[in-house]
């Protein structure tokens, strides 16, 4: 059955390579990503990749955060894609820079883009790749996933997403489980 990988994150050239559009930015390490081919639709951008007999559809929704749903739901019910063969692909604040884990529905931590979905879908039960931003020293969390990388966090950027890219590629041959026991909270960089 064919599956949906969304990434989040904000159009506009101001917040590429934000902490808050870490999950496009994952897609573009992945090993096939210059053969994929975005068409604008759906509130969005999506792509697709022939893993077999199966397609897996990449979305980027370029709703802004606050409304990701918005273009969740239409490709989802479009192609026929039950919730269960959804994967999200977010920044997480609650999980130290350079981890990543897999999340099988659950609470949403106060992100916007997950609560646009789920309230779309009417349901939390979709999966989720949570890439850990961690949380700002000081100042202001609004701030801290609009802005971009500094310190250490910038040296180890590209690898991190690198990594996080290997681990969608494992999610996309072996399946969410076993791509979830390999990557469970799991220090990339």
């Amino acid at each position: 059955m064919d599956r949906l990988i969304v990434g989040l994150g904000n159009p506009g050239i101001k917040y590429h390579y934000t902490r808050h559009n870490i999950g496009w930015d994952v897609f573009e390490e992945l090993s096939f990503a210059g053969n994929l081919k975005w068409t604008d639709k759906f509130k969005g951008q999506y792509a697709v990749y022939q893993n077999g007999d199966e397609k897996i559809y990449f979305l980027k929704p370029q709703t802004f955060m606050n409304l990701s749903g918005e273009s969740v739901q239409p490709l989802m019910n479009f192609f026929k894609i039950p919730v269960e063969n959804i994967l999200v692909v977010h920044d997480e604040l609650d999980l130290p820079f350079g981890t990543i884990a897999f999340k099988k529905g659950g609470g949403l931590a106060g992100h916007n883009g997950l609560k646009s979905i789920a309230g779309l879908l009417g349901t939390q039960e979709f999966r989720r790749v949570r890439v850990g931003i961690g949380r700002p020293v000081h100042g202001d969390v609004s701030n801290w996933v609009l802005s971009g990388y500094t310190g250490e966090d910038k040296d180890f950027f590209r690898p991190f997403l690198k990594g996080s890219a290997q681990a969608l590629e494992e999610y996309i041959k072996l399946g969410f489980d076993k791509a979830a026991t390999a990557y469970s909270k799991k220090k990339i960089v």
